[in-house]
C-alpha cells in the first residue's frame, strides 16, 4: 500500500452562508439563490488521479473543507486539463459534493445527497460530444428513472420517496448539470450528469431504459442488493466515464455491453457473482482502473493483459487458472497496483515483471506459482508491497530483491525458498515487514519439516532466468526484454 500523504487542511470550516475565499489559480466561485455554491474548475488529469488514489485507499478527511483546500491548491502539469463544475451544497448535518459539468470530480460525504455517507471520487473527461441541452433530455431521464424505480422492490432507507414528479434534478442521488456551461442556470438546459446511490441498500434490477441517460458521466451503485445481469442498453451511455456496480448480487458472464461503452475510464465490478472468462477486449480499452476482484471469473488471464493502460488492475479472489501472461510486465508505465492473489495460477513469474519500474503493489499470493523469483524484480524501483506468499516458489531469495529501497513489505512465506544471503538477512533482522515463515531455510525458525523440503513442487519446471552476480543494469536489461516482447 502506498504511503499516505494526507490532503492539505484549512484552519476553518466553510459554512452555508459563507462563500469560501478561493485564492487558488484553478477555481471560480458563485452562489445561487438557494445558497448552493458553484465552482468552475480546471485541473490537470494528474490531480484527479491523485485525489482518486488517496481517497480510494484512505477515505475522506473528517473536515470536508480539506478537500476544497486540496482542489484549490492542487498543482501539476498544465497539459491534459479537464473541466468540471463542482456543486457543493452545505447541509446542517454534513456536506454533499455533487457532480456537474463534464464531470471531473464527484464526492458524496455524510448527509444530504451524500449517498448514505459513502464517498466516491472519479477523475474523468469532459463530455466527448455534448448533446444539445433541451427539455427532452430531462423528459427522457424522467421516463428512464421511473421505469427503473418500478423495478426496485425494496427501498428500506426511503431514498426513492423523492423520485416523484417530473423534476428529476430534485431526486435524491440524481445530479444535474449544464453540459456546456458547467454552471447553474436555466433548468431547461440541464441534463442528468450523475447518479450516486452508494450504500442505499436497494433491491431490484437494472433496466434497459437506463440507456436513455446518454448525458450521464457517473453511475455509482455500490453496496446495494441489485441482482440479475447488466442490460445491453448500457452500451449507449457514450458519456459514461465511471461505472461502479461493486458489492451487489449481479451474476452471469462478463457484461458485453460494458465493453462497448466508448469513454469508460473507471470500472468496478468487485464483490458480485460474475462468472466465466474475462474477455480479452477488456484490456484493450482505455481504462484507468479495473476492479474485478471477488467474483467467480475462471479460465486463463487474457494474453493481452500487458496492453492495458490502467493504473490499477485487481483480479484477486476469483478462480483464474493457467500461467501469468508472458507480456505481464509490458503494461503501461502508469500501472501502480496489480493484484492476482487467491486464484489458481500456475507456472513461473515472468521476467517481464521488471518492466514495472513505477509499480507500487504486486500481490500474487495464494496461488500455485513455481520456480525462482526472477532477478528482474530488482528493477521495481517503486515497489512498496511485494507479496508472493503461499505459492510453491523455490531457490534462493536474491539479494537484489532485498536491496529495493522503496520496499515496505516483503512476504515469501509458505514457499520452498532454500536460503538468502547477508543483505536479506539484515532486512529480516530489522523486522520491516519481511515474512519468510514456513520455507526451507536452514538455521531459521518456523520453517518446513525437512521431509517436505526434499520434495520441491515443480522441481523439473524450467523458468527462463537471467541470474546476475552483480547489480543489474535495469535500463539495458529492460530494453532487451522489450525487444523480445511478443
Amino acid at each position: 500500500m502506498a504511503v499516505h500523504r494526507r490532503l492539505p487542511t484549512q484552519d476553518r470550516l466553510i459554512w452555508k452562508h459563507e462563500p469560501p475565499d478561493l485564492k487558488g489559480p484553478f477555481c471560480k466561485v458563485s452562489m445561487d439563490s438557494h445558497d448552493h455554491l458553484f465552482f468552475l474548475c480546471d485541473y490537470p488529469l494528474e490531480v484527479w488521479r491523485k485525489i482518486k488514489h488517496d481517497v480510494g485507499l484512505y477515505g475522506f478527511p473528517e473536515n470536508w473543507s480539506d478537500i476544497l483546500a486540496y482542489l484549490v491548491n492542487g498543482t501539476g502539469p498544465t497539459s491534459l486539463v479537464h473541466r468540471l463544475a463542482l456543486q457543493a451544497t452545505i447541509y446542517a448535518n454534513g456536506a454533499s459534493f455533487s457532480v456537474g459539468g463534464g464531470v471531473g470530480l464527484g464526492v458524496g460525504v455524510g448527509g444530504g445527497g451524500g449517498g448514505g455517507g459513502g464517498g466516491w471520487v472519479g477523475g474523468g473527461v469532459s463530455y466527448p460530444n455534448p448533446s444539445p441541452s433541451s427539455p427532452s433530455n430531462l423528459k427522457n431521464a424522467y421516463f428512464a428513472l421511473q421505469a427503473w424505480k418500478s423495478a426496485i422492490k425494496s427501498d428500506p432507507k426511503g431514498i426513492l420517496s423523492s423520485w416523484v414528479g417530473s423534476n428529476v434534478c430534485a431526486y435524491k442521488g440524481v445530479f444535474c448539470a449544464d453540459p456546456t456551461e458547467g454552471m447553474g442556470g436555466d433548468p431547461s438546459g440541464q441534463v442528468v450528469a450523475g447518479i450516486d446511490l452508494n450504500n442505499a441498500n436497494l433491491k431490484g434490477i437494472l433496466v434497459n431504459e437506463l440507456s436513455l441517460l446518454t448525458d450521464m458521466s457517473l453511475l455509482h451503485l455500490n453496496s446495494n442488493r441489485f441482482t440479475g445481469t447488466i442490460p445491453e442498453g448500457l452500451k449507449d451511455l457514450y458519456a459514461l466515464t465511471e461505472l461502479d456496480l461493486s458489492n451487489n448480487q449481479f451474476s452471469g458472464p462478463f457484461p458485453s455491453s460494458i465493453l462497448q461503452i466508448p469513454n469508460l475510464l473507471y470500472l468496478d465490478l468487485r464483490f458480485n457473482s460474475f462468472s466465466g472468462p474475462i474477455p480479452q477486449d477488456l484490456f484493450s480499452k482505455n481504462l484507468d482502473a479495473i476492479f474485478l476482484n471477488n467474483n467467480l471469473f475462471e479460465g486463463e488471464i487474457p494474453q493481452n493483459l500487458g496492453n492495458s493502460p490502467a493504473s490499477v488492475i485487481n483480479l484477486a479472489n476469483n478462480k483464474l487458472t493457467g500461467d501469468i501472461p508472458t507480456n505481464f510486465g509490458y503494461s503501461s508505465p502508469r500501472l501502480k497496483e496489480i493484484l492476482l492473489l487467491n486464484n489458481q495460477l500456475t507456472g513461473c513469474i515472468p521476467q517481464g515483471i521488471g518492466m514495472w519500474s513505477d509499480v507500487q503493489v504486486f500481490d500474487a499470493s495464494f496461488n500455485s506459482l513455481m520456480g525462482h523469483l526472477p532477478d528482474t524484480i530488482s528493477c521495481l524501483e517503486g515497489i512498496e508491497v511485494l507479496n508472493v506468499a503461499h505459492n510453491k516458489l523455490s531457490g534462493e531469495l536474491p539479494d537484489l530483491v532485498c536491496e529495493l529501497r522503496s520496499l515496505l513489505k516483503l512476504s515469501v512465506a509458505y514457499n520452498f525458498i532454500s536460503g538468502f544471503s547477508q543483505v536479506c538477512e539484515k532486512l529480516y533482522g530489522r523486522n520491516v515487514g519481511f515474512d519468510i515463515a514456513l520455507n526451507c531455510i536452514p538455521g531459521m525458525e518456523m520453517q518446513r519439516p525437512q521431509p517436505e523440503c526434499s520434495l520441491i513442487p515443480g522441481g523439473g519446471l524450467s523458468c527462463l532466468r537471467i541470474p546476475s552476480l552483480r547489480p543489474l543494469t535495469c535500463g539495458t536489461l529492460l530494453q532487451s526484454l522489450n525487444e523480445s516482447a511478443p
